[in-house]
């Protein structure tokens, strides 16, 4: 990138297309195409990947599936994981669409980041800056994006990408032109964006680097004041995340514990990281590890000493050549949400992950691109054309085999612990999706594990304790399930956990307590409704547990273990006929219950109904020969 020497006053963003010495000069519509197919080919692994970590908390619940359910996206705070409205309206769509099949969400994640792509090179075209389209394409096929692309929770990136470029290209008509529509849709393209993903909020920033770059100067009345409206939303946003962060999400505590110092070694520490991963893609993870920052080790401080000291020698260079400096504030800028001066949750097990430097790679491939079209375009034709086709051959491999990772839950948490043992959590994850596909004793070691590597992490606890519950070793899940509770005392699921641990342990008078505080804290919890129903039943009377096994059904109509539950409550208080109801209601909602069945014949027969008691006796077995 190379800046004009001395512009005219009344100079303002070229709308001229860059010069042929871009090496790729074709047609926009074919580079798009050309990009889409690219894409799809780096990323083909990934397309059948399943729902990863915090996927479900994004691919729209079932009780955000109405139309109601959309408006609760946009006014109801906390309604979402993150408040990100225009984000989780994309997914509500989708999932009309396509519901939870995978599929359709991963092939929107890669048309939305050919289309961002695509979206960078014009944008550099308008810019002037040589190598437009080779940095379009180093973008699409880098490794560094594959987690941005391939991960379906981070539609967020490629999505807020799309209107973040568009708003770009939009303010530049708008500040050639001056016509109100064009600073109209640049703000509202902006609006969408930041409700996408907050850190598109560094675009009117990084929109008065650019004038900088292009003109030498900024300039209050032309290029500050209409992007005042644009600043003032950004801080909102910002804040409105930031308490998202901090109350919602639990970005909290003493990992969060840092000083003004130990926040600037970690800055200079991550620009160098994010810097080196793009030069040389090696080594790339789904969780890194989490450095200690220590001040007084002296190791510490050259990362931001050489920060602050090449930030200084390119704002000196920039009397000569201004590109290099606008290339380092745009990248630094873009990163500067999550260099460590905001708490963001990740940051509880690592300070650094590839999706985080999406958008701030932008600035490094524009660099990069355009000092290769200079270094290439004296070149003879079969050195310029074998070199890119190597480059970016060698990237879309790098890609593809990175995409691979992805392919399904295990996988990536495998390869992740193979390259990062200290993960807790990888180890953490892994174990959540070896209990629930039924592997629990090969979860077990990881459970352990994660608690080996973070003693204070509350959901460990419970999660190991939920593992011995489920392998039968009650009295050995209760320590883990109370101390899942002192660390934090609202815990529901731990309330619940700890209340069955200690009822199979016979301390039913002591599990009651435990339902009891998991209801409290959520009345929408069916379980710990149901368990304290059976408490009460067992530790008070009948009469005592009915309005919860009542209630518990009401919360959950459909399940036939609830309704089986309640009908075996009732045909122990000798009501026979309500419970052939519960068992009949069972068998409505899953015909093929072997134990609606059997409960259902058994009631039958005793209230002298021996012949159609028999029929369900008889269609018990197949279902479950145990």
């Amino acid at each position: 990138m190379k800046g004009p020497s001395s512009p005219p006053r009344s100079a303002s963003v070229s709308s001229s297309p860059a010069r042929r010495a871009d090496l790729l000069d074709a047609s926009p519509f074919r580079t798009f195409a050309l990009l889409l197919g690219l894409v799809f080919v780096a990323y083909f692994p990934a397309l059948s990947g399943g729902m990863l970590w915090d996927d479900a908390g994004h691919v729209t619940r079932p009780d955000l599936r109405s139309l109601d359910g959309l408006a609760r996206i946009w006014f109801e705070v906390g309604a979402t994981q993150q408040y990100y409205p225009v984000l989780h309206s994309a997914f509500w769509f989708e999932h009309l669409l396509w519901g939870d099949a995978t599929l359709g969400y991963h092939l929107v994640n890669i048309f939305l980041h050919a289309t961002a792509a695509f979206l960078f090179g014009l944008v550099l075209r308008r810019l002037a800056v040589p190598g437009a389209w080779l940095a379009a394409l180093l973008f699409a096929l880098h490794p560094v994006a594959v987690e941005s692309v391939a991960w379906i929770s981070e539609q967020k990136n490629t999505l807020s990408a799309v209107f973040y470029l568009a708003a770009a290209l939009a303010y530049f008509r708008f500040d050639a032109e001056r016509r109100p529509k064009d600073y109209a849709w640049a703000t509202a393209l902006f609006a969408l964006a930041i409700l996408a993903k907050t850190v598109t909020a560094t675009l009117p920033a990084a929109l008065l680097v650019v004038f900088w770059f292009r003109r030498g100067r900024i300039e209050w009345r032309r290029d500050v004041q209409p992007l005042l409206p644009w600043f003032a939303a950004a801080l909102v946003m910002g804040a409105i995340t930031a308490h998202f962060e901090h109350e919602l999400i639990g970005a909290r505590g003493a990992d969060f514990a840092l000083g003004v110092i130990p926040r600037l070694l970690l800055a200079g520490r991550v620009t160098w990281f994010y810097l080196g991963k793009l030069l040389w893609p090696a080594d790339l993870l789904f969780v890194y590890p989490r450095w200690s920052i220590d001040a007084s080790s002296a190791a510490q401080w050259i990362f931001l000493l050489t920060a602050s000291a090449s930030l200084v020698a390119l704002a000196f260079w920039s009397r000569r050549q201004r590109a290099p400096l606008a290339v380092a504030l745009l990248f630094g800028g873009t990163l500067f949400p999550v260099l460590g001066f905001f708490n963001v949750y990740p940051f509880v097990f690592s300070y650094v992950a590839d999706h985080f430097q999406y958008l701030a790679s932008l600035a490094i491939f524009a660099a990069a691109a355009a000092i290769l079209t200079g270094v290439l375009t004296a070149r003879p034709a079969f050195v310029r054309w074998s070199s890119l086709a190597l480059l970016l051959a060698l990237l879309g491999g790098l890609t593809w085999q990175q995409s691979r990772m992805y392919r399904d839950v295990f996988t990536l948490y495998e390869t992740t612990l193979r390259k990062n043992p200290r993960a807790w959590l990888a180890h953490h994850n892994l174990a959540l999706a070896l209990a629930a596909s039924g592997r629990v004793a090969e979860a077990l070691p990881h459970a352990e594990a994660t608690l080996a590597l973070k003693p204070d992490y509350a959901p460990a606890e419970n999660n190991l304790g939920d593992d011995l519950l489920r392998l039968g070793r009650a009295v050995e899940a209760i320590p883990h399930l109370e101390r899942a509770i002192a660390l934090q005392p609202d815990y529901v699921a731990a309330h619940r956990n700890l209340g069955f641990a200690l009822a199979m342990s016979d301390r039913t008078a002591e599990a009651l307590s435990h339902f009891q505080r998991a209801v409290q804290l959520d009345p929408n919890d069916a379980d710990a409704e149901l368990n304290w129903a059976l408490g009460l039943m067992f530790t008070q009377s009948f009469e005592v547990a009915e309005p919860h096994f009542r209630r518990a059904l009401a919360l959950a109509p459909a399940s036939a273990d609830f309704h089986v539950t309640y009908g075996r409550a009732l045909a122990r208080a000798g009501r026979l006929d309500d419970a052939i109801a519960e068992f009949r209601a069972a068998l409505a909602a899953d015909p093929n219950s072997a134990d609606a069945h059997a409960q259902l014949a058994d009631a039958l027969r005793r209230t002298g109904r021996a012949s159609e008691a028999e029929a369900h006796l008889r269609a018990a077995p197949p279902l479950a020969p145990k």
